[in-house]
C-alpha cells in the first residue's frame, strides 16, 4: 500500500505528516548549493544554520517565496529529500503526496507545485488550499453548513477564508507573513539605531519580544549586529513596545485583509462568525496579542488554535486520508 503523506510547502518551513505517525518532520525551507556545480550541500535545518555564515563557495537560499514556487529545480531537490526521509529512500511503492498551496495562486503555479511532487518521487499528487488544510488541521467542523473564518498567517502569505460545506466561500491572500516582520524589524533597527542585524537575528527578536499590542511591562533582549558608522560589532538593548511600532506596516496589512473578507462573507454566515468567532493558525498566530488587537479592531471574537504552526500540514494529511469527501473542494486541474 502507497504510504500517505501531507506536506506543507511553506515559505519558512516544511512540515510532513504521515498517516498513522502525525507530524515526522518540521524543517526550515532553505537549501544550500555548491555555486560551483549547483549541487546540494545541505537542506532544512542544515542549510539554515549556513544562513548569513556561509562562504562565497556556497549559496543558501529559499526557494519558496510568498507560498509559490520561485526556484523550480531547488524546490524539486527539497521535496526529493522530503519524500525520502519521510517515505524512505527503498520504497515498493511511491507514497500519495497532498500539497498544500496559497488561495490566491494561479493555475500555472499550482501546475508547478504539482509537477515538482511527481519529480521528486510522488505515485499521485493532490493539492489543497492552505486555509481550507489549517481548518481541518485545527479540528474545525468544516463540514457543516455553517460559516467558519479561518487567519493563516505563514512566513510568506496570510490566508483568511470563511469556510463551508468542506469548501471555501469568499478567500482573501496577501504576501505578507512572518518574513515581513522580520524585515521590518531589521529596518526599525537600521533606521533607529544605525545598526544593521541579519535574518536570523530579526527572527529571534520577533520570537523572543514581539507583540502585536504594547504591553504593560514590556520585555527586552539584548540584539547584536554591526554598526553602520565605526563598522564593528555593537550590541543594543530593545524592548517589546520598540517592536510592536516596528510591525505597524505588516500588521495593518493583515487587519485590512481580514476586514476585507468580513465585508464580503454572506450574511447567514457572518451570524455564524460572530457566534463562534475567528480562529488563527500558521507561525505568525504566535505572535503575542495579535487574537486580541483583531478582536479590538474587529469586534469579532479571536482565537488562536491549538498547534498553530502544525495545523496546515496536519489537515493537508487528514485531507489525503478523507479524499473521497473532499474531491469537489480540490480543484480538476489537482487529481491524477
Amino acid at each position: 500500500m502507497a504510504r500517505k503523506i501531507g506536506i506543507d510547502l511553506g515559505t519558512a518551513n516544511v512540515l510532513v505528516y504521515v498517516r498513522g505517525r502525525g507530524i515526522v518532520l518540521a524543517e526550515p525551507s532553505v537549501v544550500a548549493l555548491s555555486k560551483r556545480d549547483g549541487r546540494v550541500r545541505a537542506v532544512g535545518a542544515e542549510a539554515l544554520a549556513m544562513l548569513g555564515r556561509e562562504p562565497e563557495s556556497i549559496e543558501v537560499v529559499r526557494p519558496m517565496r510568498n507560498g509559490v514556487i520561485a526556484d523550480y529545480v531547488v524546490t524539486e531537490a527539497m521535496l526529493t529529500y522530503f519524500i525520502n526521509r519521510s517515505a524512505g529512500r527503498f520504497r515498493v511503492a511511491r507514497p500519495e503526496v497532498m500539497i498544500c498551496i496559497p488561495a490566491g495562486v494561479t493555475s500555472v503555479e499550482m501546475r508547478a507545485v504539482r509537477r515538482a511532487a511527481l519529480e521528486a518521487g510522488a505515485g499521485r499528487a493532490y493539492l489543497i488550499r492552505e486555509p481550507l488544510a489549517a481548518a481541518i488541521g485545527a479540528n474545525i467542523p468544516v463540514a457543516q453548513p455553517s460559516g467558519n473564518l479561518i487567519i493563516d498567517i505563514g512566513g510568506g502569505t496570510t490566508e483568511v477564508a470563511v469556510i463551508s460545506l468542506n469548501d471555501i466561500v469568499v478567500s482573501t491572500s496577501v504576501r505578507v507573513g512572518g518574513h515581513r516582520f522580520d524585515e521590518a524589524i531589521a529596518a526599525y533597527i537600521k533606521r533607529k539605531y544605525n545598526m544593521l542585524i541579519g535574518e536570523r537575528t530579526a527572527e529571534s527578536v520577533k520570537i523572543e519580544i514581539g507583540s502585536a499590542l504594547t504591553l504593560e511591562r514590556p520585555l527586552t533582549t539584548q540584539v547584536r549586529g554591526r554598526d553602520q558608522v565605526a563598522g564593528l560589532p555593537r550590541t543594543i538593548e530593545v524592548d517589546s513596545n520598540e517592536i510592536t511600532e516596528a510591525i505597524q506596516e505588516p500588521l495593518e496589512a493583515i487587519v485590512t485583509a481580514v476586514r476585507a473578507v468580513l465585508v464580503e462573507t454572506p450574511p447567514e454566515l457572518s451570524s455564524d462568525i460572530i457566534d463562534k468567532g475567528m480562529v488563527m493558525t500558521g507561525g505568525g498566530a504566535m505572535l503575542r496579542r495579535i487574537n486580541e488587537l483583531l478582536t479590538e479592531v474587529t469586534g469579532v471574537p479571536c482565537y488562536v488554535a491549538d498547534q498553530p504552526a502544525s495545523c496546515v500540514a496536519i489537515g493537508t494529511g487528514l485531507a489525503l486520508e478523507n479524499l473521497e469527501i473532499l474531491r469537489d473542494s480540490l480543484s480538476g486541474d489537482d487529481l491524477n
